[in-house]
């Protein structure tokens, strides 16, 4: 009778599909949650244009979406690391699907930014659970490829985002409700298979203990951590501006009022990074965060040029260098600190990288939607691109000295 017991609690125990199945589906889901964030980029002009909100509102719903998922990452980014993975996906992916329903009928621009709240907070709690089971999942001749996803994953399912909901804003009669439909099959999906994929963390005591807002940075990374801090809110803030910004400057610098253009800049600059991290493997880390910044330090210097010369094509441009840039510096960064830390490390690690890469995209998007008002677009994207440039120009310096030591 014992031996039937523990045969039957093994089986309910077991895993319902093998953990390469399982890095596969979780990667899919990483990205779903990704483009389900991008995926306002066009269609808050379309709100705008529907519900006659003043344009600063546009940047506020994408700046509080980025302070909600701050918040989650501080509360519970390290909470897999003690309960375990799955929990914590399953949670993140129903309280997306939550977001996606809000989304879907939302009657006012009121419900579409308490949509975008939970939205944050659902991918904050995903996005250190999400990275580590995927790193945890993928098998041995794949684990490589795992770290990769880390960084490729954020930045692809974004351009992703921005491309599926343009091309619907652009041809669809009822764009926002067909998006968040199918985004809302997607993320029931998602949590559907999140209840079948393997556990890869062991549980241990201390969970109530990490809810305590911190951040915990392993101490054997924290001077390789500081030096990549700069790339990290470059590339972030370089997101934010393409995201939430150029759509704007479209309008009042090129005249260009086809959401599908703003979409596009969004899914090349943020394609571009995808590729870089994707097509990067064989550099080095401190030569690929170097690569990186530089591009990032190019691309805004480009992008300011866009607006003085009045020219789409160094826009283009300035999407291409500076997505090559944030791809090429995240992926060096992931790179770099994820082999030197352990495994009950990583959630920590990872939620320091995304705290600091969503503090700065929050707060340029605060800013950048106060100085829309006073300033007006222009203006505000030219100090915009020069911050960004600097930003990174720092992280060039701080990459060279730690490499001389």
């Amino acid at each position: 009778m014992t031996a039937l017991l523990e045969r039957t609690d093994a089986a309910v125990r077991r895993p319902y599909v093998s953990r390469g199945v399982g890095f596969a589906g979780i990667s899919a889901a990483m990205v779903a949650i990704l483009v389900a964030a991008g995926a306002p980029t066009p269609l808050l002009p379309i709100y705008q244009h529907q519900w006659g909100f003043a344009p600063w509102v546009l940047t506020l719903a994408f700046g509080i979406y980025a302070f909600s998922l701050l918040v989650s990452i501080l509360v519970v980014g390290s909470l897999s690391d003690y309960v375990g993975r799955r929990p914590l996906m399953i949670g993140a992916l129903g309280v997306d699907l939550v977001a996606m329903l809000m989304f879907l009928y939302a009657p006012n621009v009121g419900w579409v930014i308490a949509a975008r709240v939970v939205q944050g907070v659902a991918t904050g709690a995903a996005s250190a659970a999400l990275s580590a089971a995927v790193v945890e999942l993928a098998p041995e001749r794949f684990k490589k490829l795992g770290a990769q996803m880390t960084s490729m994953a954020p930045l692809g399912g974004l351009a992703i985002g921005a491309l599926f909901a343009g091309l619907l804003a652009e041809f669809a009669t009822n764009a926002a409700f067909e998006v968040w439909f199918v985004l809302a099959l997607v993320m029931a999906a998602g949590t559907v298979f999140a209840v079948f994929t393997p556990e890869t963390a062991t549980r241990k005591p201390g969970a109530v203990k990490s809810l305590n807002p911190r951040i915990s940075l392993p101490v054997q990374v924290r001077r390789l951590y500081w030096t990549t801090v700069p790339g990290i809110v470059g590339g972030f803030s370089t997101m934010t501006l393409f995201m939430g910004l150029v759509p704007a400057l479209l309008v009042a610098v090129f005249g260009v009022r086809s959401p599908i253009v703003g979409s596009l800049l969004a899914f090349v600059a943020l394609g571009a990074s995808t590729v870089a991290s994707a097509f990067s493997s064989g550099i080095k880390a401190p030569t690929l965060r170097f690569a990186g910044m530089s591009a990032m330090v190019a691309g805004g210097v480009l992008f300011v040029g866009s607006i003085g010369a009045t020219s789409l094509p160094l826009l283009w441009a300035a999407a291409v260098v500076g997505g090559t840039g944030i791809g090429a510096s995240f992926a060096g960064t992931t790179r770099g600190l994820v082999p030197e830390v352990s495994p009950h490390e990583r959630a920590g690690l990872f939620t320091a990288i995304f705290f600091v890469g969503y503090l700065a995209m929050g707060t340029s998007a605060i800013v950048a939607g106060v100085f829309i008002g006073i300033a007006g677009a222009t203006a505000t994207a030219v100090g915009f691109g020069l911050f960004n440039a600097i930003v990174a120009l720092v992280g060039v310096i701080a990459t060279v000295r730690l490499n001389r030591k």
